[in-house]
């Protein structure tokens, strides 16, 4: 043990310790076991003292150090506003509740390690905090305050509880108000706050676009693109040549459409149908992107860092720079495009028959809106086919196999939530205006049904291929959250067939058809999804649970998403027939870590979407305070009642302040019951309330049940 390193030595005796074999010894026994020289003893017991420090073993009461009977834990903490918290453990479904006098010094998303506490009387594992190994944050988004020569930086993330201190000399030219960044360069202790310095300056807190800047920084997206990116996006945005179609499949003539909200600028899929024999001859036609962004180039590095675009309610920062994403990579009408063409040809039941994976050369006809489909073919608006005249053949023909498609969808299983979407109105100085909802309707439907059909395709196809491949999964549910479930459902008159271990598809698909129209569909609808996992990208596939289909993937959106920008560069190399042994294991090599950083971005992306669709709301009921309203009960916990509006605006009627009876919460029964009354309010009920109160910083709406 003589030459070795002072941690390699922590751990030979760690390892030691913990071995099954093992009997306790003392500091001296162990030096000689160890064959420690003398001259390297003081080592040993520096070794030991840390050990014990960070509890990773114990001492006995007569000198012999043994494995802790109460093993340390690892995983990742996350801070509440009001102190305590709870410690993620990866693999994990439950977390562990971290009492505040049991947090120490852990700071919000550290990684820590930590041990549990004797069972208390609540409900979940309690957990002390031991040490912590890893700080994740080392900046903080905020609002500055000045004070003399120094200054605080109040954290925009409530989950960090305390200020961060700027010294004189760190306040970077910030004044009272500023919006910030701050790096952190001390994370305090239990009586002394966390130290940093401002190094960006986002501007004042009432300037426009600000407040969704900060919550941009704050989630460390990029906004912006290195030079070098740029210049090579400017290089490469070259006009389609015959050159660049050589070897290519022609179908410039064929008619086909895109099929975009109004504002889209980035249009990545056309489609094309015809008859032929009875059989629908269905093409989807995806932008190549990787005929622009080479592997290794700056542009796919930016592009795999970033993982996807991602959409606030003020602004689409992309994955790719716009020259790309809305030029040459975007599917302009009249334009000729490189293309990737998935061409299916399917029969009156919605299967498959046959199909082509093609790189193509496109044209497309006319450029359609959601809007103009649907006043088409639900409206029958004489203007709108008129300018149409010659597509609508095309869009009657796509709406009748868009229904047989999701016909046979349904039939196998596929759980089709519909759930009320909500577009928020700005103003020119980024104040809300309107919450507007956003209904799914035939137009977004028959892209929808086009687009999963292309990606279970595909994704069949290099399933059977036996290549390395990125696969869109989502994994059965937890089977105590399917027995939470179907516990809850019993108490409104439902059940599921099927047990907690094995529960199908098809029968949250016939629930949600049985409670479809019901005063408790959406409340209902929302739990269903709240029992299923995630989907993510895996580099194996594993089914997906969601659509009942066993091979599915991301192929129809490379623009924006960097896993479908991944599988067309494995495609275009299989159909080039240089998908070799050597690209083989480096695709074998690099996906699983593609898939998880895919699945992380993805996730950050949703947070923002989220976090920025919450403070808008927010924002727009300051201007509505007192005013009365509809809504209904979506949620209930010990601390009040969660309900929804029809403009989809979610606020809080707090447990202390429902008046006529002190209030409690029926877990069971998911219900809030009067202790003298017996008068109760239930998930799914109808309710009049008024805008109480709102809080920004929060993002927070607090409901009243009755008007004073």
């Amino acid at each position: 043990m003589a030459k070795k390193s002072f941690e390699e030595r922590k751990k030979i005796i760690y390892d030691l310790v913990r071995d099954a074999l093992y009997v306790p010894m003392k500091e001296k026994e162990l030096a000689i076991f160890l064959q420690v020289e003398p001259e390297d003893r003081p080592q040993l017991k520096q070794a030991l003292e840390e050990l014990l420090k960070e509890h990773a073993i114990e001492i006995t009461k007569r000198g012999k150090y043994k494995a802790p009977e109460n093993p340390i834990l690892e995983g990742r903490f996350i801070a509440n506003e009001k102190g305590f918290g709870f410690i993620e453990v990866e693999g994990q479904e439950e977390d562990y509740y971290v009492p505040e006098e049991y947090v120490h010094t852990a700071f919000h998303h550290d990684k820590v390690s930590f041990r549990l506490l004797p069972p208390s009387r609540g409900r979940r594992q309690e957990a002390e905090i031991v040490s912590v190994l890893e700080h994740e944050i080392t900046q903080v988004v905020g609002t500055f305050e000045k004070s003399k020569s120094y200054g605080f930086v109040i954290p925009d993330d409530t989950k960090i509880p305390t200020d961060i201190f700027i010294p004189a000399g760190a306040i970077g030219g910030a004044v009272d108000g500023h919006k910030v960044v701050c790096e952190i360069s001390d994370y305090g202790g239990e009586r002394r706050n966390p130290e940093g310095r401002i190094v960006e300056i986002l501007g004042h807190r009432d300037d426009p676009g600000v407040d969704i800047l900060s919550i941009v920084k704050a989630f460390g997206i990029p906004t912006e693109f290195e030079k070098r990116v740029l210049d090579q996006a400017q290089r490469v945005s070259n006009p389609v040549s015959e050159a660049d179609c050589a070897g290519r499949l022609d179908l410039r003539n064929v008619q086909m459409v895109t099929i975009d909200g109004e504002d889209a600028k980035d249009l990545d899929d056309a489609v094309s149908l015809t008859m032929e024999k009875g059989m629908y001859r269905l093409g989807v036609h995806i932008a190549d992107v990787t005929n622009y962004v080479q592997e290794n180039s700056a542009l796919d590095w930016e592009a795999k860092e970033r993982g996807t675009s991602v959409y606030l309610v003020d602004r689409v920062i992309p994955m790719l720079p716009h020259t790309l994403s809305n030029g040459v990579c975007s599917l302009n009408a009249g334009e000729d495009r490189l293309a990737l063409s998935c061409l299916m040809t399917i029969d009156e039941t919605g299967t498959v028959v046959d199909y082509k994976i093609a790189e193509t050369v496109i044209c497309v006809d006319k450029r359609l809106s959601y809007t103009g489909v649907r006043k088409i073919l639900e409206d029958h608006d004489v203007q709108e086919i008129e300018a149409c005249e010659a597509l609508v053949p095309m869009l009657e023909q796509m709406q009748k196999l868009s229904e047989i498609v999701r016909r046979k969808r349904r039939n196998r299983g596929a759980v089709d939530f519909d759930f009320q979407e909500c577009e928020i109105k700005l103003d020119k100085s980024g104040h809300p205006v309107d919450i507007l909802p956003h209904e799914r309707n035939v137009a977004t439907k028959l892209i929808e049904d086009f687009m999963l059909l292309a990606n279970e395709t595909v994704a069949q196809h290099f399933f059977w291929l036996e290549v390395p491949f990125v696969y869109r999964t989502h994994d059965k549910p937890d089977p105590e959250k399917i027995q939470k479930l179907t516990t809850f459902l019993n108490n409104f008159g439902y059940s599921l067939k099927g047990t907690r271990d094995e529960i199908h598809p098809k029968e949250l698909q016939k629930l949600l058809t049985r409670i479809e129209g019901t005063k408790e569909e959406d409340m209902l609808s929302r739990l269903i999804l709240r029992s299923m996992k995630r989907a993510q990208y895996q580099d194996v596939c594993t089914g997906h649970f969601g659509l009942a289909c066993k091979y599915y993937c991301h192929f129809t959106s490379p623009i924006r998403r960097y896993p479908d920008l991944q599988i067309h560069r494995i495609i275009k190399e299989y159909l080039r027939g240089r998908l070799k042994e050597e690209r083989i294991l480096h695709y074998k090599d690099i996906l699983p870590q593609v898939c998880k950083h895919a699945s992380e971005m993805e996730r950050r992306a949703d947070e923002a979407e989220r976090e920025t669709d919450k403070l808008k709301k927010a924002e727009y009921m300051t201007a509505h305070m007192d005013e009365e309203y509809d809504g209904v009960i979506s949620g209930i916990m010990a601390y009040g009642i969660y309900v929804e509006l029809e403009n989809t605006v979610e606020g809080l009627i707090r447990a202390a302040d429902i008046p006529g009876d002190y209030y409690v919460y029926d877990e069971a029964a998911c219900e809030m019951v009067g202790r003298h009354t017996g008068n109760s309010y239930r998930l799914g009920d109808r309710i009049h309330v008024y805008v109480k109160d709102v809080d920004l910083q929060k993002k927070t709406i607090d409901f009243g049940l009755h008007k004073e």
